[in-house]
């Protein structure tokens, strides 16, 4: 796991010249900022050129900014207020296209989460959900969208689907009470890290379940607990965070499972389209 680049920085086992200086002071100060500048603007805004920037991230033992600048981001995300979201923005999207930064920012992550995804990782949380005697789909507060569109179609796939999301800390306990050896607990999170939904995922590892986390990088503290981890990327555009990653890894772990069963998956959706044709579930322009 990687250090936190604030203890790379004040570890103080290195020389830093007199303008690396400057860029670790403004970097400590102001970490909230410098983790969404170019290394001309953050080399313009210390008073030092882009070339010591590079040098900087260099020393601290990156292959250069855009790394740097990659663990500025992933240790600011969970620490950031909502107005500081919103100051951070206001810097990012100033003048610019936002229709075209938010999508062109969209499609980056589905591409960076592509190539990162660990295929062996996925493979497991496959196997683990379609072998599950329960399985559990905790996501709270904007994970819990990503929660309820995963546990509406698990449920249409697999027996025993519990989803819990959105409800007070002694709810969350109420409804895993039961869980244990042979279930699988399904930890759905992204910064700002929900502290219930942590917590509840710590009480599943004791109980003896599987622990599966979607989460955004190995330093989320449901990456550290989880026995399975999925990483997409969600990447803070304003005071909201991207979840279009998560929610095309979460269709990916859908399909994968579907197609494990694809032997009673025309029965099981011809059962269901009987079912709404009876009790006019949907409505339309008939042919």
């Amino acid at each position: 796991m990687e250090k936190d680049i604030l203890t790379l920085i004040n570890s103080g086992d290195r020389r830093l010249s007199k303008g690396q200086r400057q860029i670790a002071r403004f970097i400590t100060e102001n970490y909230d900022k410098a983790a969404f500048m170019t290394a001309g603007k953050l080399g313009r805004t210390v008073g030092v050129s882009e070339s010591t920037v590079v040098r900087f991230a260099t020393e601290l033992g990156f292959d250069g900014y855009p790394g740097m600048r990659r663990a500025m981001q992933e240790m600011v995300r969970s620490r950031l207020t909502s107005v500081q979201r919103i100051a951070v923005a206001k810097d990012m999207l100033d003048g610019a296209d936002v229709l075209k930064s938010v999508m062109t920012s969209d499609v980056e992550k589905l591409q960076a989460t592509l190539e990162e995804m660990d295929r062996d990782a996925f493979a497991q949380a496959v196997d683990a959900i379609d072998g599950a005697k329960h399985l559990y789909i905790v996501g709270m507060r904007s994970s819990a969208s990503l929660a309820s569109f995963m546990g509406f179609y698990m449920n249409l796939l697999v027996e025993n689907v519990r989803l819990i999301h959105n409800t007070t800390a002694n709810e969350v306990y109420e409804q895993i009470m039961h869980i244990g050896p042979g279930d699988v607990y399904v930890g759905i999170s992204y910064p700002r890290y929900s502290a219930s939904s942590l917590k509840a995922m710590e009480f599943a590892k004791r109980q003896g379940a599987s622990v599966i986390a979607l989460t955004d990088n190995e330093n989320s503290p449901f990456a550290r607990l989880a026995d399975i981890r999925l990483y997409a990327k969600s990447d803070m555009v304003s005071f909201l965070d991207s979840l279009v990653a998560p929610m095309s890894l979460i269709n990916a772990l859908i399909v994968s499972v579907a197609a494990r069963r694809r032997d009673t998956l025309d029965e099981t959706f011809g059962y269901l389209e009987k079912l709404w044709s009876e009790y006019g579930i949907f409505t339309g322009v008939e042919s």
